[in-house]
């Protein structure tokens, strides 16, 4: 029908203009927040200046990305003596092509009823509701282990096709450390799988929005707190963020995997890693924050506690749903930048014992038990 092919286009639209807008203003937050950390003033410099005046717009150094995403657009591409031609173009949009992907199965609001937003609507839509979802799927996880195990490939790729000994062991390291990491972040999604009882993505935010004890959102996080915090320290050693960034490691490697690369190629690896702060935010707020849900709000309002309600037009409810996952997102993806600047970079040694001696055998442990206690209380 055209009306599903309009809404779905754009969900489309709004789910690339999302992680691309959000993973821009990381590149700022990243500055400027170790900025504050470290007592400095940060970017400041980059300005636009009203045309025909004086007057220089500096907006806190936001215009930094633009000046940076310019200059990686005009810069030559060079490349490498001996190289794989195919291999070596190709590595930069496997990389990032899988990352945007994964946010088609995370829902970003409700149930969008659009001949309700407005009486204009009605008439071409009628009575139509849509999760507020690129692609509704049962086996939600599922796509999501499927997909950012593709991303691994474009860094394998860009390691070995520079014919660089830099990048082919920043490559090594990378797939090393996914295939790590990749074993406790799946151990710790099983176990939410078996306390929500299904792989689907919406119904995981459908569970969370009850309450617990009566007052308590029963969000993942009271409820698996174990796998929260597994989940988000293998999804940051995926992400090849600091402490887990060995792949990259500039003082030892360069820029590892992606060290024969220039202008916008490289550019693509960068913004692929913001943006993929973005899905793991996302990821974190859909399974572990409650997602879109802000406590006490229901499709047709507030219900609290106590019984008062809060009755609230669709339109409302929908920019609140909306608006709560915006604002999730933004603040978990800053405490992941916080992570990065708080943190010193581990050994590979010590990354490779954390992660199968540690963080492996922890993950297990939290399934038996959260099995164990699911067999008690079924």
């Amino acid at each position: 029908m055209i009306q599903d092919l309009v809404v779905y286009l754009a969900y489309m639209g709004y789910a690339i203009g999302f992680m691309l807008g959000i993973a821009t203003l990381f590149t700022w937050v990243e500055r400027k927040q170790s900025a504050i950390m470290a007592d400095r003033i940060g970017a400041n410099r980059c300005y636009i200046r009203i045309p025909f005046t004086n007057v220089k717009l500096v907006a806190w150094g936001l215009f930094h990305g633009i000046a940076d995403g310019a200059k990686m657009l005009l810069k030559e591409n060079f490349t490498p003596l001996t190289y794989d031609r195919f291999c070596f173009n190709l590595a930069p949009f496997l990389a990032a092509a899988p990352v945007l992907l994964v946010f088609s199965v995370i829902p970003f609001g409700g149930t969008l009823t659009p001949g309700q937003l407005l009486p204009q609507l009605h008439d071409f839509f009628g009575d139509r509701s849509y999760a507020m979802q690129v692609a509704s799927l049962d086996a939600g996880i599922l796509v999501v282990l499927s997909f950012s195990g593709i991303g691994i490939l474009g860094t394998m790729l860009a390691g070995w096709s520079s014919n660089n000994k830099f990048s082919m062991l920043g490559a090594a390291r990378a797939a090393s450390q996914m295939i790590s990491y990749e074993v406790s972040m799946g151990l710790a999604l099983i176990s939410l799988v078996v306390t929500y009882g299904t792989l689907d993505l919406n119904t995981m935010v459908q569970w969370q929005s009850g309450l617990l004890f009566g007052a308590l959102p029963a969000w993942g996080i009271f409820t698996q707190p174990l796998a929260f915090i597994l989940f988000l320290t293998a999804a940051i050693a995926e992400n090849k963020r600091v402490p887990f960034d060995l792949p990259e490691c500039e003082s030892e490697l360069v820029a590892g995997y992606f060290t024969e690369y220039s202008a916008m190629k490289m550019g693509l690896f960068m913004l692929s890693e913001f943006i993929e702060i973005v899905v793991v935010s996302a990821l974190l707020v859909t399974m572990f924050l409650g997602g879109y849900n802000l406590p006490y709000l229901t499709d047709s309002g507030f219900i609290f506690p106590a019984g008062a309600t809060w009755a609230l037009p669709h339109l409302a409810v929908v920019l609140l749903q909306v608006g709560t996952f915006l604002v999730k997102v933004v603040l978990a993806g800053c405490f992941q930048i916080l992570i990065r600047w708080s943190l010193p970079r581990f050994r590979y040694d010590q990354l490779m014992n954390f992660g199968w001696k540690f963080l492996m055998p922890l993950a297990a442990l939290n399934l038996v038990v959260t099995a164990c206690v699911r067999w008690w209380t079924i």
